[in-house]
């Protein structure tokens, strides 16, 4: 959190007394407090939280909720603003859901020990965890201003590996329906997870893999279950979407359209580990900075094989098609019709778009991959403008490049832009293969080109897997805007995030930051074949999983969080 004092956090969140009372007694007046200025925060953190309990293979249970913490990097807050305060707009971000196929034959697993996200002990029950988090955001509005949730927005990375496959199931998740989380073989599972390496948590068999070293149980019945027929709730408002590097590149790595690499994916053969320990770390470290060379030692790399079912669903996806199927009426589901693509984006080279969000205010997607691989993103220079002239259409009066103040007769417009890359992951300038003459625009380019425009009041992203939130201040108060950034679904805590948008009536907007989790038990059963039982054994396999990271939680400035800013007009 930058440039907050401890004292001014202490004052903002009502805490300064407490210091001399113990952290149990700080928290529960704490939460009161939140209780109190909270209209419905039932089904969200505010209200109960999982806590891991147990040694070895750890369980969840339900805690106390998260407290509700002020932010005034950027201005202070007034008193008596909730009883001036006036809803806005309130809507849900879920980021980062990684709908996987889990037995497909273009995935790298085998380098798990060097990047810890090429496979996770949970995501064969990914989609099963997806619809319990549909099913929760379904039965809850804004906590803080009560208001039903406008729309949803799945902030990129909504598939793994750019599979047709995938790609469906996540638009059946949102949309509803029932899925087969199952590709291949049709009656049994073929991926790394019963190979009997042990590189691999094996649920059903007792070979002494690395996870059951670590305290991981036997699941027998767990791959046989998680492939059954199940149906998604589908979300009940409407829903939008951007493009991650997973929706675009192999393992979101390696770029996409080299006739070799797409070859892989439906074909036969899978690799299940490596012949040299060395060779698999070479691969990790160019899948990190060099994407023409990992293409080039993924061609040539050697280890155990399995034969596996060819499955046509398993072609990768282009940018084109992923608007079509977007676009597709069969897919409009609670709608609007194309999910925020319209026909501008049809040949699936702009993928970035406005939306109406409420009265006065209006959403940016952005599409902030690059088509030359590596995970970090950044914008073309055409978008960049296109992102300038959109905030100028919509801005009375804002800042030029050098400072000076601008007037102009548009109507004022508040906006909260949507992408996939944070300001710090929109680093990889490599020329875009589609545009190579095209220059790329990095993240701190797009922060001063925001900080001019006072009515810029939000950037909500996702990709770090983290729960982030940062104060961008400019040159006035008002410039200022924050950058919201939200768990993954697929990495433990599994968070998605509810943001209302609130004018306090005093010169000054909030917005609320609430984190929700699914809608399953914190505890299940190992032989739970239910869906609600699999999307707890998905939470609690990701909490045990050997690359969990602690931090992706963030602090408690980072999860449930009042964000006070100017009101720009």
């Amino acid at each position: 959190m930058a440039n907050l004092s401890r004292r001014r956090l202490l004052t903002a969140t009502g805490a300064l007394g407490l210091l001399a009372v113990t952290p149990a007694q700080a928290l529960d007046r704490a939460l009161r407090e939140t209780t109190k200025r909270a209209i419905a925060p039932a089904g969200t953190t505010l209200e109960t939280v999982g806590i891991p309990v147990g040694a070895g293979f750890r369980r969840l249970a339900a805690g106390p909720g998260w407290p509700l913490v002020v932010r005034p990097d950027l201005v202070e807050p007034k008193t008596g603003r909730d009883d001036r305060r006036t809803a806005l707009t309130s809507f849900v971000q879920l980021t980062d859901m990684h709908v996987i196929d889990a037995q497909s034959p273009a995935r790298v697993e085998f380098v798990h020990p060097f990047i810890g996200s090429a496979h996770r002990p949970q995501e064969t029950l990914g989609t099963h965890g997806a619809a319990a988090l549909i099913k929760r955001v379904n039965s809850i509005k804004g906590p803080y201003t009560g208001r039903a949730f406008d729309f949803v927005l799945s902030t990129g990375d909504n598939t793994d590996n750019h599979e047709i496959v995938e790609l469906e199931w996540f638009l059946t998740l949102l949309n509803g329906g029932t899925i087969t989380p199952n590709t291949g073989d049709p009656a049994r599972f073929e991926g790394v997870q019963n190979s009997g390496s042990t590189l691999y948590w094996n649920p059903a068999s007792s070979v002494a893999d690395m996870y059951k070293d670590k305290g991981f149980p036997l699941m027998p019945e767990l791959l046989a279950n998680a492939i059954k027929p199940f149906t998604s709730p589908g979300l009940n408002r409407p829903w939008y979407s951007v493009f991650g590097n997973h929706d675009d590149s192999v393992q979101g790595t390696f770029p996409s359209g080299v006739p070799l690499v797409d070859g892989i994916y439906t074909g036969s053969v899978k690799i299940e580990g490596f012949s040299s320990q060395s060779d698999a770390a070479k691969l990790a470290q160019a899948m990190r900075n060099s994407p023409l060379k990992a293409v080039e030692l993924l061609l040539n790399f050697r280890g155990p094989i399995r034969r596996v079912t060819p499955d046509a669903r398993r072609r990768p996806f282009t940018p084109k098609e992923y608007v079509a199927a977007h676009r597709d009426p069969r897919n409009t589901g609670p709608g609007p019709v194309g999910h925020g693509f319209g026909p501008a984006n049809a040949t699936g080279r702009d993928l970035y778009y406005t939306f109406q969000i409420a009265s006065g205010v209006v959403g940016i997607g952005m599409d902030t991959t690059n088509r030359a691989g590596l995970a970090d993103g950044s914008l073309g220079d055409g978008q960049f403008k296109w992102v300038e002239r959109t905030l100028k259409a919509g801005s009375s009066r804002y800042y030029d490049t050098k400072g000076n103040l601008v007037r102009t007769s548009a109507a004022d417009t508040l906006f909260v832009l949507f992408s996939h890359h944070t300001s710090t992951s929109m680093d990889n300038l490599l020329p875009d293969p589609t545009n190579l003459l095209e220059p790329r625009r990095d993240g701190a380019a797009l922060v001063a080109l925001l900080n001019r425009f006072p009515n810029v009041v939000a950037w909500v992203n996702g990709h770090s897997h983290r729960n982030a939130i940062t104060a961008h201040r400019g040159a006035t108060p008002e410039q200022g805007f924050w950058e919201i950034n939200t768990a993954s679904h697929i990495d433990y805590p599994q968070h998605a995030r509810i943001i209302e948008l609130t004018d306090n009536g005093d010169g000054t907007l909030s917005l609320f930051t609430t984190l929700i989790e699914a809608d399953s038990p914190y505890e299940a059963d190992y032989g739970d074949g239910s869906p609600a039982g699999l999307a707890s054994l998905y939470r609690q396999v990701s909490l045990n999983d050997l690359h969990a990271d602690p931090g992706l939680m963030g602090g408690t400035v980072d999860r449930n969080t009042e964000l006070v800013l100017a009101k720009p007009f």
